[in-house]
């Protein structure tokens, strides 16, 4: 079995410090040509987007994508609603999941996978002020950790 090349285009921090994120899932786009040509430039940011579900469908909202330079008049609108494609039952799911207090969807990176434009959602959980200052003394003190050993280890 051949493995599996990935790109990856757009990553969204913003969501891993703002969010607990509970489950991840992989969706397909559904793009324009000029679009793809553009995301293959990595010209995307998802740090605006979210996720929702409308009538038994996921569509992403607030991602950019900038306009291929030598789209001409097949351009798109950077910020229109994109369509993704899974599976009904995780749509369900999420759904489902959505509806209980304080859960979002949110997307997370924007990658190709062996041709193909992926993007990997999240369902998250907002984090509170204390949780994120958790996280912050953490990685200081994983941080300062790594610095001690580097320190011994270069004597």
């Amino acid at each position: 079995m051949a493995k599996e090349a990935q790109k990856l285009i757009a990553n969204n921090k913003k969501a891993f410090h703002d969010y607990f994120v509970e489950e991840q899932y992989e969706a397909g786009m559904a793009l324009a040509g000029t679009e793809v040509k553009s995301l293959r430039q990595g010209k995307c940011s998802i740090k605006e987007a979210f996720v929702q579900v409308d009538h038994g469908e996921l569509y992403v909202y607030g991602m950019n994508i900038s306009p291929y330079e030598k789209g001409n008049i097949f351009n798109k609108d950077p910020l229109r609603t994109r369509k993704l494609l899974m599976h009904k039952a995780e749509i369900r799911k999420l759904e489902s999941k959505c509806r209980e207090k304080g859960y979002t969807i949110m997307p997370l990176k924007v990658y190709f996978k062996d041709g193909r434009a992926k993007m990997e959602i999240g369902l998250c959980r907002g984090k509170k002020l204390y949780d994120k200052r958790e996280d912050i003394a953490k990685k200081d003190q994983r941080r300062e950790v790594e610095r001690e050993f580097k320190v011994k280890n270069l004597y």
